[in-house]
């Protein structure tokens, strides 16, 4: 069901983003790597660019070719080099980089994000992520954070708090609504890549030793991406403004603690 598709990935250097690369390229699909840094091994080709700021988004985007089939936002920061930087590219880079895209996916096509377990306060924290993603375009992000007083320890949490919220808002814009565009997105728990050391230093050892015991296991990119090259393929067609929770069950259980059953 990929191939023969283009696929644009980003974060390909590393973790989910390398893996979801590599297994598009093994299923047929034609694939775009971005990553500030080279991959040691690179599916397909690869352009170098950083999507942290509008200069850095619009540079890519004259880069790339004028039709793809799919886009998968996997780059991402731990948090653990504050809360701009942290929203900079999870949040406000990614968004600019699939509204700037939008042209080039062809009708039918997809965007794919991973966002995390750690999004799952979006709920509790709904006014303030309805009012930092209704700013339009890319923001001044030091003010944004300034004037909605998000805590650098906050920034990953609330970038994917964010990210989750603008899926389900994105999924019905007429932007990507109009031309049959997929919104979707992939939630994975603690996954056994180069950055888990960072969310540990974030978050704490307590947190993610909870979450992960509560599975079994921590996730592996393995597990993670041929959920979301699911959703860039033709058979998730009808699925569209989703969040998949990839994570052996943490949200249910989560959920299930909360509502006391």
């Amino acid at each position: 069901m990929l191939f023969g598709k283009t696929i644009l990935i980003t974060g390909v250097a590393s973790g989910i983003g390398a893996r979801t690369a590599e297994l598009a390229g093994q299923l047929g699909a034609d694939v775009i790597g971005v990553d500030v840094r080279e991959p040691a091994a690179s599916a397909g080709s690869f352009v170098k660019a950083d999507i942290s700021s509008k200069a850095g988004v619009d540079e890519l985007v004259a880069r790339l070719p004028q039709r793809l089939d799919a886009l998968c936002n996997v780059a991402g920061l731990s948090g653990n080099t504050g809360a701009v930087s942290t929203l900079a590219v999870n949040f406000y880079g990614l968004r600019a980089l699939s509204e700037a895209l939008a042209p080039k996916l062809r009708e039918g096509g997809a965007i794919v994000n991973v966002a995390s377990i750690a999004g799952f306060g979006w709920r509790a924290n709904l006014n303030r992520a309805a009012s930092m993603i209704g700013i339009e375009g890319f923001p001044d992000v030091a003010r944004v954070v300034a004037d909605h007083a998000v805590k650098n320890e906050e920034g990953y949490p609330v970038s994917k708090e964010l990210l989750l919220l603008w899926t389900f808002r994105a999924a019905h814009q007429e932007r990507f609504k109009s031309r049959g565009i997929r919104v979707n997105a992939v939630s994975p728990g603690p996954v056994e890549t180069p950055i888990l050391k960072q969310f540990r230093a974030v978050l704490g050892d307590d947190r993610v030793d909870s979450d992960i015991s509560r599975v079994g296991r921590a996730g592996t990119s393995g597990d993670i991406a041929p959920v979301v090259l699911f959703l860039c393929s033709d058979g998730a067609r009808w699925i569209n403004g989703a969040n998949v929770p990839v994570d052996g069950g943490l949200e249910a259980s989560i959920n299930a603690e909360v509502l006391g059953f």
